[in-house]
């Protein structure tokens, strides 16, 4: 069961963005995939390329720190840092924000060249995801053709490996959609329409899921 504060969330979103009215439901499955996966201590995987690469970044980049709510460090971790060194745990209590695992799937240089010259290019993120993926994390996938090759082998390996997946395309939906636990399609054809519409696809999911783990609505 979805909190009703995530359904005004979304309202209010479709109000900005009506004409993602007809991707209201794969966004909320999306939303509860990851939240299953937040609550069992498991971690949340992204990949995409070009444009779709800074997307992933920019999903990583608002679940690891503070986006929305304030994320002050339980007590409970605060002694411990303290425990190890008083000072420097004492300086790091004000400092360090609590984190939702999040890890994209480029940034690599020295294994993306090595894969690319040894083996083949286009299973750079599959090897990544056969190294990091475990049963029960996510692989959020990126590709507005849905057809990217390396996207598609990445989600191949997450599936075999037991971990759920969500796909972010476009109106077309690709191969992605056809192997994607929810496959969100914004719709639109055109890449840079498709970007523009992601965006606040993926701010809301990102917000929805801080609200719901540092936003006084966790159960835990």
């Amino acid at each position: 069961m979805v909190d009703n504060w995530i359904l005004e969330g979304l309202e209010a979103l479709i109000r900005r963005y009506p004409q993602l009215a007809c991707v209201e439901e794969e966004m909320i499955r999306a939303y509860e995939i990851m939240q299953e996966c937040f609550l069992n201590k498991k971690k949340l995987l992204v990949g995409g390329n070009g444009g779709s690469a800074s997307d992933a970044e920019h999903v990583v980049g608002e679940l690891l720190k503070s986006f929305l709510e304030k994320r002050e460090l339980n007590d409970r971790m605060k002694e411990k840092l303290a425990g190890v060194d008083q000072k420097l745990g004492s300086e790091l209590t004000g400092r360090l924000q609590e984190a939702l695992p999040a890890m994209t799937l480029h940034g690599n240089l020295a294994f993306s060249t090595a894969c690319q010259n040894d083996i083949d290019g286009s299973v750079i993120y599959a090897q990544q995801l056969y190294a990091y993926g475990n049963e029960g994390d996510v692989l959020l996938a990126i590709s507005t053709s849905g057809n990217s090759k390396n996207i598609l082998y990445s989600v191949v390996v997450a599936k075999a490996k037991g971990m759920k997946v969500i796909g972010l395309t476009g109106k077309s939906g690709g191969r992605l959609a056809e192997l994607a636990d929810v496959v969100i399609k914004a719709p639109e054809d055109e890449t840079y329409k498709i970007q523009e519409l992601h965006l606040p696809i993926y701010h809301w999911l990102c917000m929805a899921l801080e609200k719901k783990f540092y936003g006084g609505c966790s159960n835990g």
